[in-house]
């Protein structure tokens, strides 16, 4: 059997480098994509597309398009990216738009121009990465959690439209995840507790497997200890 092409969104962060380097160990040939640019060469099992805006639906569709070119196909996307900000309700307006652009439209952007590429695949997978904060939002969390809401409610509606399929779309639901940034933002707390970005790259690549192809529709929280 051939490797898999695996696409992972915003493929420069913390978390899309830890799915990489994951799908990489595994087999997978690796199409990273991210708006930053991406620090590694292309060579014959990966594949960095820097500088895309997955907000623009074009731009989605031309960097999935690139990726089916290169290797022939797609087989799964890994949809990590999007970002975050705390703010009460009373905080700038421009923040919800940006978390909707940056969390939901990239993910349904990216969705939307892989599918034609996933259906064409007898083991299409699409796992996004939603936000447990999403399921029980705290204060200043709303421009966040509203966004990352609606990955989830996208992740059952792909799902439940491509049952008859073998696609399967899921996604995961973290806590906190230990990044650097988050480190700088909490510094007192017991970071021992967070979800490690290799634990929850790992959870991705078992629902972007053969073993998980009766999982369709699943929002599964990743806590760690939290």
């Amino acid at each position: 059997m051939s490797r898999a092409v695996t696409v992972i969104t915003g493929a420069s962060g913390v978390l899309g480098r830890a799915i990489a380097d994951a799908a990489l160990a595994r087999g997978d040939t690796v199409a990273a994509v991210d708006f930053g640019p991406i620090d590694r060469e292309d060579g014959p099992d990966w594949m960095g597309l820097g500088g895309v805006d997955l907000a623009d639906p074009a731009a989605a569709q031309a960097a999935m398009d690139a990726v089916a070119q290169r290797f022939g196909r797609i087989d799964h996307l890994l949809n990590a990216v999007g970002g975050f900000v705390w703010q009460t309700t009373d905080g700038p307006l421009e923040n919800w738009d940006r978390m909707h652009r940056i969390n939901l439209l990239t993910v349904l952007n990216a969705c939307r121009a892989a599918l034609p590429h996933l259906s064409r695949s007898a083991s299409g997978r699409i796992v996004n990465v939603g936000a447990l904060g999403a399921v029980q939002a705290g204060a200043g969390m709303g421009a966040y959690a509203a966004s990352k809401a609606g990955v989830h409610r996208l992740t059952e509606v792909l799902a439940d439209e491509t049952k008859a399929t073998p696609l399967t779309v899921n996604a995961v639901l973290p806590s906190i995840i230990d990044t650097p940034a988050n480190r700088a933002d909490m510094a007192d707390a017991d970071f021992s507790t967070w979800v490690q970005p290799a634990e929850l790259a790992a959870v991705i690549l078992f629902l972007a497997s053969n073993a998980a192809s009766a999982i369709t529709g699943a929002l599964l929280p990743v806590k760690g200890r939290v």
